[in-house]
């Protein structure tokens, strides 16, 4: 059973949520009740952004350590040599 639900909000705002809706194509209302739902039930774990997602495992190395200045000086030295 669906129940009118009232909101009190900056009209800035109201229209920056309508314009996600028209840009996810579904109602404002559609948009709030997608955004309670999830409340109740949050996604594991959010997606990383893209960059992020490129770095993600940068540091690691064979020794199973992170690099620290050394291995950055060493890596400097071959690299212009």
């Amino acid at each position: 059973m669906q129940t009118k639900l009232t909101l009190r909000l900056e009209a800035g705002l109201i229209e920056q949520a309508k314009a996600q809706a028209r840009q996810k194509g579904k109602s404002l209302s559609q948009l709030v009740a997608d955004y309670f739902v999830q409340l109740e039930h949050p996604p594991a774990q959010p997606p990383l952004p893209p960059l992020v997602t490129s770095l993600k495992g940068a540091l690691k190395n064979t020794q199973g350590k992170l690099p620290d200045e050394e291995d950055y000086r060493a890596y400097l030295q071959a690299k212009h040599q």
